[in-house]
């Protein structure tokens, strides 16, 4: 019987071994201020009220798309930089990357603001 947890013992240490765990890396942001290069970029808030602020002005979610083609019209060099305050719906952060995406803007960033 001792043989036995013994083979048992040596057989799960090897095959631990072999076992790789796969996972993605995040890289999470921090509430350091945005990157340098923020002013030429199009910058879209996302306060924890729900509300979308780009070009200094209050929109619907669903015109994030139209107003990123009109700015990158004027910048195509520009990429996107979304500030989304902490306590913002998830949701509505991932309906803003899908809009942006659909006007061909791929470069984008990310910052946190708030508490």
């Amino acid at each position: 019987m001792l043989d036995f947890v013994l083979n048992l013992l040596i057989f799960f240490i090897i095959i631990a071994v072999f076992v790789k765990e796969s996972g993605l890396t995040v890289q999470r942001p921090t509430g350091e201020p945005p990157p340098p290069n923020a002013d030429k970029s199009i910058a879209i808030q996302i306060l924890a009220s729900g509300e979308v602020w780009v070009d200094g002005r209050v929109i619907d979610p669903d015109a994030v798309r139209a107003n990123v083609e009109r700015l990158h019209a004027v910048n195509t060099k520009a990429g996107v930089l979304i500030i989304a305050d902490n306590l913002a719906p998830t949701g509505l952060l991932v309906e803003v990357v899908d809009q942006v995406h659909l006007a061909n803007v791929y470069n984008v960033t990310f910052a946190t603001a708030g508490e």
